[in-house]
């Protein structure tokens, strides 16, 4: 027990979380924060997707990273990221098929994602399978993370919703308050994001 949860192991949990965010500060999966936050529940479904897919992903490529030639390690990777992708996508098709009609194309192209390969060529190669799995956990949650914060923002001020429930009440509406259209654009998305590494930069400034 006490090597499932060495200090080693606990830091490729923890740190994704904070001082090696994906989003943040490796500044990766940005182009998921432009496509799927408009909304909290795509955002939600799309952090738990890609962590599901980045820590099963790790585990297995980790599992038989020895018997991968080298020249095809790619091609290998890909193979087994396309099938996860492909058993989520099934998944949320059967049980939470309006959001993913929400996420559309966005859910296959988790195969794509620079956060999911980076950690493949950049841990699971080169690490066990249970330290490869807790970071790919700990990858998942951090990029989940950004995803719903930028999401909250946006439903908020762009449609006055939460989880597509009314949180803005009436008597705003009734004494002038107006949604902010413009949270609802790809653009703002971008500039969350920015705000949220500034914020995250200068909270860490003196640990990054």
């Amino acid at each position: 027990m006490s090597q499932l949860l060495s200090k080693q192991n606990q830091e490729a949990l923890v740190a994704p979380l904070n001082l090696n965010n994906p989003v943040v500060v490796q500044v990766l999966g940005i182009c998921s924060a432009l496509a799927v936050t408009a909304q909290l529940e795509p955002a939600i479904v799309m952090g738990l997707s890609v962590t599901i897919i980045t820590a099963f992903s790790n585990l297995i490529i980790s599992l038989i990273r020895k018997s991968i030639p080298n020249r095809i390690r790619i091609i290998v990777q890909l193979v087994v990221v396309a099938a996860l992708v492909t058993i989520v996508s099934q998944v949320l098709k059967a049980f939470a098929y309006d959001v993913s009609v929400q996420l559309s194309v966005y859910v296959g192209l988790i195969i794509t994602n620079c956060i999911l390969m980076g950690r493949l060529e950049a841990f699971a190669m080169m690490n066990k399978p249970w330290p490869s799995f807790l970071d790919g956990i700990g990858n998942g949650i951090g990029y989940a993370i950004i995803l719903v914060v930028v999401a909250f923002f946006r439903e908020l001020l762009g449609n006055g919703t939460l989880l597509g429930f009314q949180v803005v009440p009436q008597w705003c509406y009734d004494h002038g308050y107006v949604n902010n259209g413009m949270m609802t654009m790809p653009a703002m998305s971008l500039i969350i994001v920015g705000c949220v590494i500034w914020a995250h930069r200068a909270y860490n400034k003196d640990l990054v």
